[in-house]
């Protein structure tokens, strides 16, 4: 009996022996594959640095349980007690992603619905946006999801018109960009080099509140400019391309449709102009995209070869979309090179949806096509061709096309909203009004523009009756546009 038990102790002995080596050789497995996180987390809140060393292990469990239990309440639609407890996983378990990501889905998307009051919305939705930005990213610098989610939020959810709330989200966040980026376009050797008491607080608020570091603003709007600041989908493409240089390799793809995803929406809608009469922004087609959007679609092509041939539908579609919204905006030239180009990259004929001669027979077949469509891009572009090619044709003298070209434009405009009145997104989709379209579209061709005819400017005004100050900067009451005789 006693042999017995000595040869028990010794196996007891050798097994704990071997177990010691082998937990070693385990937790060092773990921690080269990022299974486990020992270190303590830098500059973490008191209670976040007592959970992580305090409880060890047992964090998992418990984290395990409230997800469960989380789970539970999501089905239940019991969102808001949900939402505590997500913290308290992230609390605990501050480098698990998933729990980020549902903990700001949920209060962007599914508690901000909960309130009619579209202020209240927009609370919810900036709370999901810096609890990813502020607070995700500071422990997870390195999650491809957490940079491809926070990118969506300023893509979808701020940037499309799904949520009737949305204009009131793209006025507020223009109107807080606005106070740190006066204009929209930033001038970067001031925000790299603040020298004024104001440029410097501009930069505080700009890597503190909204984290947006100014070196990194200046590269991506080289590469991808000129962006629009004010505008959400400026910085989903920041997110995605901050992604890009922070994940790993295999995880990048997701990160590079979040940068050319949004560069074709900043083509369509990427230059802000202000309705005075809505006390909102409006939204209209910048066309100095164009450029920089492609060769967002070529990089992606390039670096994802699996992905090749469905980038390059994309981007052949947005070559012709180019095209088009070229055209339509009097802008002749760039839209032949661009009709060549897709020529030159994806060939012609049937295959690739072009089967007109010409660029100009080619736009033509377009504007007929879109003119029975409902989207608002489309429309708008069609609509701002049109008054800019009445208001030329104004300037040289050929009033009958340019007054057919504006009835043309009232009857687009007026047949659009009797498609939309009755819909449910109304508010969503709706137009600018026209007058306020054109009075836009005048002070761009009367801006002081030394690649502008100035001969051009005063004949414009002198046909339309306009006063010789109608569009100077420092004009500050700016009158109505005229009727058109």
């Amino acid at each position: 009996m006693n042999g017995r038990k000595l040869i028990y102790a010794l196996v007891l002995v050798v097994s704990l022996v071997a177990s010691g080596f082998l937990q070693n050789h385990l937790t060092r497995d773990r921690e080269t594959l990022g299974l486990t996180r020992t270190a303590v987390i830098s500059n973490a809140p008191p209670v976040l640095a007592f959970t992580t060393v305090a409880l060890g292990g047992f964090r998992g469990l418990i984290a395990n349980a409230l997800w469960i239990r989380t789970s539970q309440l999501q089905e239940d639609g019991k969102y808001f007690e949900a939402v505590q407890l997500a913290d308290w996983i992230t609390t605990l378990q501050p480098h698990f992603t998933q729990v980020w990501l549902y903990q700001a889905w949920n209060m962007a998307y599914n508690i901000s619905v909960k309130f009619p009051n579209p202020e209240d919305r927009w609370l919810w939705v900036q709370r999901g946006l810096e609890l990813l930005r502020d607070r995700g990213l500071a422990y997870n610098p390195n999650q491809a999801l957490m940079y491809r989610e926070l990118a969506w939020f300023y893509q979808h959810k701020m940037g499309a018109n799904l949520d009737d709330a949305h204009w009131l989200y793209k006025t507020e966040w223009a109107k807080m960009m606005n106070d740190v980026i006066p204009g929209g376009r930033p001038n970067y050797e001031e925000l790299l080099k603040p020298s004024t008491p104001e440029a410097k607080a501009r930069v505080q608020q700009l890597t503190q509140r909204f984290k947006l570091d100014p070196a990194m603003m200046k590269r991506v709007d080289e590469t991808y400019g000129p962006l629009e600041w004010r505008l959400p989908e400026t910085h989903a493409i920041y997110w995605g391309m901050m992604g890009v240089e922070n994940s790993p390799a295999q995880d990048k793809m997701p990160l590079r449709r979040a940068i050319f995803q949004p560069m074709l929406t900043a083509f369509h809608r990427g230059k802000v102009v202000t309705n005075r009469f809505a006390q909102r922004i409006e939204v209209v087609p910048n066309l100095l995209m164009v450029t920089n959007a492609s060769r967002a679609y070529e990089d992606a092509i390039k670096s994802e070869p699996e992905q090749a041939e469905h980038i390059a539908r994309a981007h052949r579609n947005f070559i012709k979309d180019a095209v088009y919204f070229l055209y339509a905006n009097n802008k002749t030239k760039e839209a032949e090179y661009w009709f060549r180009r897709v020529q030159e990259l994806y060939g012609f004929g049937p295959q690739v949806g072009l089967t007109n001669r010409t660029m100009e027979e080619y736009a033509l077949t377009r504007v007929q096509e879109d003119i029975n469509e409902t989207s608002r891009d489309r429309q708008t572009a069609i609509l701002q061709g049109m008054i800019s090619q009445a208001f030329y044709n104004y300037a040289v003298g050929e009033d009958d096309h340019a007054q057919g070209l504006e009835r043309m434009a009232e009857r687009i405009h007026a047949n659009y909203a009797a498609r939309t009145e009755h819909k449910s997104s109304i508010k969503r989709v709706e137009l600018p009004p026209l007058g306020e379209l054109k009075r836009n579209i005048l002070l761009e061709m009367l801006r002081p523009d030394p690649e502008v005819s100035a001969e051009f400017q005063a004949a414009l005004r002198s046909r339309l009756g306009l006063p010789a100050d109608f569009g100077v900067p420092a004009t500050n009451a700016v009158p109505a546009v005229p009727a058109q005789r």
